[in-house]
């Protein structure tokens, strides 16, 4: 088991709610923050509902167990006594830094690991906005946190090899995932090579190649895929899937990374997936 007791995590969204679930059931102490009162009320009850199904489907003994080990809150003063940190706010580059220069103040202890849950942002540029970048890396989970295993480890060219180790140790051995090594590339290893996939499905539907119901049909059918790109598309978000696609040109200058303009064009309407109801299919 690795030496991490108390675990914090910025934002109760899908993926913050999932790695203090996740966090959670392995037994550990979790503090969740978030922005204000009704995101958190929102938070809790994702926690709720998901871990009333995990319990449903004989996956926990008792979810009321598992809830009491959380507590979710609107201060973010709450986690200096945190062993773990993990940010997993909107994917935008100046709110992590910005984080990460307050969590840094914040948190006490010289050992704490801060850990961002980024999908595309170069962890560098997070860990230089600290005065302890040998301390900062990405520990990148996936959607859904509770049913996914894998996780990627992303340290900088600054991160020490035993907070490395320390993280890879919680991952592994308190949370039971699979933990891969990354270079802190913009994308790592799976978006790096996901997100040109998406997009190129994302192209073949807006020159009129196909349906969206056709190309998604073909991959399932006829390559084994669990699902479709559009609709993985819609279950990251359109606006995510955007900009882990601007990150990733922006470091590269591939064609292949750019956001074609039929996903710009839903992101600015807000027709961003799963999470509104409406991106390349409908939901509700």
């Amino acid at each position: 088991m690795s030496d991490i007791a108390k675990v914090g995590v910025i934002g109760c969204g899908l993926m913050g709610a999932g790695i203090a679930e996740v966090s959670a059931r392995a037994g550990k102490e979790v503090l969740v923050v978030e922005a204000d009162a009704d995101r958190a009320e929102a938070g809790r009850q994702r926690l709720q509902a998901s871990l009333e199904r995990a319990e449903t489907r004989g996956k926990i003994a008792s979810a009321a167990d598992v809830i009491d080990r959380i507590r979710v809150v609107t201060d973010l003063e709450e986690v200096a006594d945190r062993d773990l940190v993990v940010e997993a706010i909107i994917e935008a580059e100046r709110p992590k830094c910005e984080l990460f220069a307050r969590l840094d103040q914040i948190v006490t202890s010289p050992d704490a690991i801060l850990a961002s849950n980024t999908s595309s942002i170069p962890i560098m540029k997070l860990a230089v906005s600290t005065a302890r970048p040998t301390h900062v890396l990405g520990v990148h989970f996936f959607n859904p946190v509770p049913v996914l295993s894998l996780v990627e480890l992303v340290p900088s060219l600054l991160t020490a090899p035993e907070v490395t180790e320390r993280a890879r140790s919680f991952v592994q051995d308190d949370l039971g995932k699979r933990a891969i090594d990354c270079q802190d590339r913009a994308g790592f290893v799976v978006n790096a090579l996901l997100i040109p996939f998406v997009l190129s499905a994302i192209r073949m539907l807006e020159s009129g190649f196909a349906s969206a119901e056709d190309i998604d049909e073909g991959l399932v059918r006829g390559a084994a895929h669990p699902q479709g790109p559009l609709a993985l598309a819609d279950l990251i978000g359109l606006d995510t899937t955007k900009a882990i696609a601007d990150s990733l040109y922006q470091e590269f200058k591939e064609p292949l990374y750019t956001a074609p303009p039929l996903l710009q064009r839903m992101v600015d309407a807000g027709l961003l997936g799963r999470k509104t109801g409406r991106g390349f299919f409908t939901y509700g």
